[in-house]
């Protein structure tokens, strides 16, 4: 079984990056398996690097456990979110510990808007980046969630294919990278 540590980036109950996460679980070839993270962390405090919190904890174990990452992001103000940058910050430190160092990673996003969270996939690259991780460069996946997904967050018909074209393609990086 491969395991995938996903990094949805907003904590509102009925978020769009959420139902695009489960879409693409559920249009994941078999074998895959979908563990989300829990990114309701404190603020990111160097001065807690010597006892991490339980829950900072189980996010980098869940990170290390996992074949590769796949994160999720809405985009606030021409960014990435905060609440992805809090749990990477926490599951990279202390310093010499990045639990993300050598995995596979994808990235996608989603906004009711016409650019489909662009600039937060573009900013949040040069983190990953930056953290060693092994990023999927295509296909990339800028998701216009007001025209690709049901009021009850399934993909339409012509989402559905794309997404599942991600999906194998993400599956396969992770097995390969």
């Amino acid at each position: 079984m491969t395991t995938i540590a996903v990094f949805v980036g907003s904590l509102r109950k009925d978020s769009v990056n959420k139902a695009l996460a489960r879409n693409i679980e559920r249009l994941s070839p078999d074998g895959l398996e979908f563990r989300y993270a829990d990114l309701d962390l404190p603020l990111y405090n160097q001065d807690l690097d010597a006892d991490l919190p339980a829950k900072v904890v189980e996010l980098k174990k869940l990170v290390e456990e996992s074949d590769g990452v796949l994160f999720v992001t809405p985009e606030y103000n021409r960014s990435f979110s905060g609440v992805i940058k809090n749990a990477i910050d926490w599951a990279s430190r202390p310093w010499g510990k990045n639990s993300f160092a050598g995995k596979p990673a994808g990235l996608v996003g989603a906004s009711i808007g016409a650019l489909g969270a662009t600039q937060a996939q573009a900013q949040l690259r040069n983190v990953l980046l930056f953290l060693d991780m092994k990023v999927l460069g295509q296909p990339e996946v800028y998701f216009n969630a007001s025209a690709g997904l049901g009021e009850d967050g399934q993909a339409n018909e012509s989402s559905e294919a794309f997404l599942k074209g991600y999906a194998q393609a993400f599956a396969e990086h992770v097995r390969t990278a």
